[in-house]
């Protein structure tokens, strides 16, 4: 249930929840955790509502719900992933599952099915079993791609001017297998893993600061492997502009049913462990509202 002092403004591409006074330049986002499905989508698709569940960043909206009480925005997607990818620039379209796009320069995005809209969810299961028009891709980008974007671009200026930063924390889940894949035997896997594409999307102390944040609260972390961040790290971090952004992977093992999409019985015990990770998270970002915001 949301607090009374908090502020959403609902889109069909986004729900901003927004603290009534934003005390803090650490805006918290989740592009891959939409679960609104369109029906003509599901009609369209080969796959089982819960197969194409498989590609969500399910629940990473909750993980994160406590951070407009810590004064900070939360910036959700509403379309699931296998839908749109909001993590992909909008001229990524695979001309294997869109007609009439040319075949691009090599981008292991495209070429794995996981472009801008996606050919494939977890396990490269297809999503289709022919070709959508061109025209109906580009008016799915028009719907969702660009209105979340758009909204994103403008909160981050918005909180540039008021505190003379933005700091983004791009907040994600990831496949247990896939961290166990990218492991070598006998090695400590990681619960979380922080992208910052190799300190080109964040200020270093600023990661140093935020892993620190998740080893005081028990979890095992890594940075850039096996993720070092997309789309969003590389169009928003540049962290000479005092624009940061950080890529949060976490593990979906500690809290998920992986097969069946569903919270484990320690789901809510595991969201107060992530509500004290929040906290400090957004006290990070915390001062004085500059003199542009007066």
């Amino acid at each position: 249930m949301e607090s009374p002092r908090e502020q959403v403004i609902e889109t069909p591409a986004f729900r901003l929840i927004r603290p009534a006074e934003v005390t803090t330049s650490v805006v918290f986002s989740s592009p891959h955790s939409g679960r609104d499905y369109p029906q003509e989508f599901l009609a369209a698709s080969v796959l089982s509502p819960l197969q194409l569940r498989s590609s969500e960043d399910a629940y990473v909206d909750r993980l994160f719900a406590r951070a407009p009480l810590m004064g900070a925005p939360l910036f959700l997607a509403r379309a699931p992933r296998a839908f749109i990818d909001l993590n992909r620039g909008a001229d990524e379209l695979d001309p294997a599952v869109i007609e009439g796009v040319a075949r691009p320069a090599h981008n292991p995005r495209i070429s794995s099915g996981l472009g801008v809209i996606p050919r494939v969810v977890a396990g490269g299961r297809a999503i289709y079993s022919g070709k959508m028009p061109l025209p109906q891709a580009r008016e799915r980008l028009l719907q969702h791609w660009h209105p979340w974007h758009e909204g994103l671009r403008a909160l981050l200026a918005e909180t540039q001017r008021n505190f003379g930063e933005a700091i983004l924390l791009d907040c994600h889940s990831m496949p247990h297998e896939a961290i166990e894949s990218h492991a070598r035997p006998g090695q400590n896997l990681p619960e979380v893993v922080l992208g910052d594409r190799f300190g080109a999307a964040a200020d270093r102390e600023l990661v140093d600061r935020i892993e620190a944040i998740f080893q005081a609260e028990g979890f095992r972390t890594a940075r850039n492997s096996p993720f070092a961040g997309a789309y969003i790290a590389q169009t928003y971090g540049h962290p000479v502009s005092r624009k940061h952004v950080v890529q949060i992977e976490i593990d979906r093992s500690l809290y998920l049913d992986e097969r069946r999409v569903e919270p484990l019985p320690v789901f809510s015990a595991f969201c107060l462990r992530m509500a004290r990770v929040t906290e400090k998270l957004a006290g990070l970002g915390r001062a004085k509202l500059s003199l542009a915001a007066e």
